[in-house]
């Protein structure tokens, strides 16, 4: 998928990923598209070798901001998708055997896993750790 296609997707996609009563808490926010990675984030998230991430959430989490934050110039905090593993990943889910996937289509596929990223990353904007995010996308997929 061309990037412009894929940036366009993710701007698509950003209403369907996240509950509108919280879009008018997103501030100061941009979303970036990148094919994989930085060397600089991987040896932040101690990434191994063949290890990888979908996205990436860089800034300072909302519930961290104090009464100060935006006083001045203030460079917006930033959400990363890769574009590579993200494909990859749309591609595996293709090929599963689960029902819920059957007859998905590759671009079906590739905005599922752009809308569980961006929720995953909003998660970390808004101050989720790691485990609490993964704790509620378990929550979330056995409802589903």
């Amino acid at each position: 998928m061309a990037k412009e296609e894929f940036e366009k997707l993710v701007a698509e996609e950003f209403p369907r990923a996240i509950p509108e009563k919280f879009h008018g808490l997103i501030r100061n926010l941009v979303f970036l598209v990148e094919n994989e990675p930085s060397e600089e984030v991987r040896k932040i998230e101690k990434l191994a070798e063949g290890e990888t991430l979908l996205g990436y959430y860089r800034g300072i989490p909302h519930t961290a901001r104090g009464d100060l934050y935006g006083v001045g110039p203030t460079l917006p905090d930033s959400v990363v998708l890769y574009q590579l593993p993200i494909e990859d990943e749309a591609h595996q889910i293709q090929h599963t055997d689960k029902l819920e996937y059957v007859r998905m289509s590759y671009e079906e596929a590739v905005r599922k896993v752009v809308r569980e990223t961006i929720w995953h990353e909003i998660a970390h904007y808004f101050g989720m750790e790691e485990h609490q995010v993964r704790e509620r996308e378990d929550r979330r997929d056995d409802i589903l």
